[in-house]
């Protein structure tokens, strides 16, 4: 139909450096939503196998079972959880304490202060996988619209280009330009927009998961200052 849209036909006669940049934005778009489908499939099973595992290690550490909880929290089951991974940390390392005193009597500051700075190792760590490719997101958030703009730049020294050719400042000469300038535009937005707004949501989700690691540290530590006490 004469005068509609043909993005087709308008890449097709975009420059070289205009085609560059659209190429470069759409790895920028695909990569983007690669990294959010990844993190919120992770986090989605992190809250779901935290959930089941919560009651069922607080079960085992009320009746004294220790190497049942261990191996509970090390199971492939929870492998995603990332309350298992903390409280697993704590864990060995008190088992490792109360073996490693051969008969001897430890100092339970001691003990407990091991415990505690294995147990923010782990919380540390644990944090930081979360948080894999979340900067990449950040990035792409940030830098997508500048990408475009350098496109719209180069759309508009297109029409320039074709009002020297032409001789005219018509619309004729210089619509393939600006038309270029603005899907470069469009693009960047468009991939900037997304890339923001999973940042933003997977960002409160992993400050939702620090809290909740953070309050399984401090019941672990509580529990092994009762039995040591």
């Amino acid at each position: 139909m004469e005068g509609s849209l043909n993005l087709i036909e308008m890449f097709q006669q975009m420059g070289a450096v205009a085609i560059g940049v659209a190429v470069v934005l759409f790895i920028m778009s695909f990569w983007s939503v690669g990294v959010a489908l990844e993190r919120i499939y992770t986090f989605n099973q992190a809250r779901k196998q935290s959930k089941l595992y919560a009651p069922q290690v607080a079960k085992h550490l009320k009746d004294g079972r220790l190497k049942e909880a261990i191996a509970l929290s090390g199971s492939k089951d929870y492998r995603y959880s990332h309350l298992a991974k903390v409280v697993l940390a704590g864990l060995q390392e008190y088992q490792f304490q109360q073996e490693s005193a051969a008969g001897e009597k430890l100092n339970r500051d001691d003990v407990l202060d091991t415990v505690r700075r294995s147990i923010q190792r782990a919380s540390a760590l644990t944090a930081n996988d979360l948080k894999k490719g979340i900067s990449t997101l950040a990035t792409i958030g940030s830098t997508a619209p500048f990408v475009g703009l350098l496109g719209t730049v180069v759309g508009v020294i297109n029409a320039f280009v074709g009002i020297a050719s032409t001789g005219s400042g018509g619309i004729g000469a210089v619509s393939a330009g600006i038309a270029e300038a603005l899907v470069e535009t469009a693009l960047g937005l468009f991939v900037a927009i997304p890339a923001v707004w999973f940042y933003n949501y997977l960002t409160n989700k992993i400050e939702y998961f620090n809290v909740e690691m953070d309050n399984s540290s401090s019941e672990l530590v509580d529990y092994f200052i009762k039995k040591t006490a």
